[in-house]
């Protein structure tokens, strides 16, 4: 895959037209606190995992609608009696869910505890879910797939449930006796990458304890510019639907608004380590500049950094950038 996007100076410098709705804040308020009137409902079941190293629960906690969402919490084996650790909360990629018991136990070996969300409606792909998206307009006409369920009203877009959905799980994660909640990192590829900037944004100002954001990659940023040039991946989904539905371009943007982690990104004041892959064509470079440019503009700022992968197309930084996660936490939690 060539370089398709802005030159990397260009990138470096660019800024989405993409504008917040006047009642952005007002909406994500009463979003919130809509979902916090359910009692959050955490529990954690110890489950066999087959490893000596890692003791892992099955997590269960109201998100969106009181709805339940699965996750997975790994905890060092070793971890001292009464100890409360920092905790990475994981989100997952389009089509994925929160895997097998011990797919994925990389944050707990490091010393972390691990809090894996399950994405509702997912897991058909990559890696298996187990939560279902029982909301009424799952059923509504749009584009297989996700990006356009629900698109016809800012209260039934999709990811209106999953943003929920991922600021719960931080209070679930919050709420075990073995994690720090002064000591949350959100931490995501991809879809899960962009859930990581909105869940920072929201964050802030709402629920305390995040102290860092890892976006890799980052998907459902700057959507105007991404459904436009991105060849390939869930953007097409919207570009397709409008194909067919000429007359909602405007009304579709609108919504999207509301969503856009550029928007949501300006609020963020945790420390964030951004990657991007100029060669990505599921999340255009210019895509993921936008959003690192936005981070923390809207408010007192935030301490931010972005790791440039020139030769990589969606992939990332993969290993690569796990080491330089590692060194980034580090320095933040010492």
């Amino acid at each position: 895959m060539p370089l398709f996007d802005f030159p990397l100076d260009q990138l470096r410098r660019y800024t989405s037209d993409v504008t917040p709705p006047t009642d952005l804040s007002e909406f994500w308020d009463a979003t919130i606190g809509e979902a916090r009137a359910f009692s959050l409902d955490a529990t954690f079941e110890p489950v066999e995992n087959y490893l000596t190293l890692i003791d892992t629960f099955d997590v269960t906690f109201a998100g969106y609608g009181g709805a339940p969402v699965k996750g997975w919490l790994h905890l060092p084996a070793t971890r001292e009696p009464g100890a409360r650790l920092p905790v990475v909360v994981q989100y997952i990629g389009y089509s994925g869910g929160r895997g097998l018991v011990n797919q994925d136990t990389r944050w707990a070996q490091a010393g972390y505890a691990h809090f894996i969300m399950d994405t509702r409606g997912q897991g058909y792909g990559g890696v298996v879910g187990d939560t279902p998206d029982p909301h009424p307009s799952a059923g509504g006409v749009a584009h297989a797939g996700l990006m356009t369920r629900g698109i016809g009203s800012r209260e039934d877009y999709y990811y209106r449930r999953v943003y929920v959905d991922a600021f719960r799980a931080v209070e679930a994660a919050q709420s075990h006796p073995a994690v720090d909640p002064g000591r949350v990192v959100l931490a995501g590829v991809s879809q899960g990458g962009g859930i990581v900037v909105a869940t920072a944004g929201l964050a802030a100002g709402r629920l305390d304890g995040v102290i860092a954001a890892l976006p890799d990659v980052p998907f459902l940023q700057d959507f105007p510019r991404a459904i436009d040039i991105a060849p390939r991946g869930p953007y097409p989904e919207v570009a397709q639907f409008l194909a067919r539905h000429r007359d909602r371009y405007p009304a579709v943007l609108d919504v999207l608004r509301y969503f856009d982690g550029v928007n949501l990104a300006r609020w963020a004041t945790a420390p964030a380590l951004y990657s991007v892959a100029q060669m990505d064509d599921v999340c255009p470079p210019s895509t993921v500049f936008a959003s690192f440019n936005a981070y923390g503009s809207g408010g007192p700022g935030a301490a931010k950094e972005i790791e440039v992968y020139r030769f990589n197309n969606h992939e990332g930084g993969q290993e690569h950038q796990w080491i330089r996660q590692l060194l980034f936490l580090r320095g933040i939690l010492g």
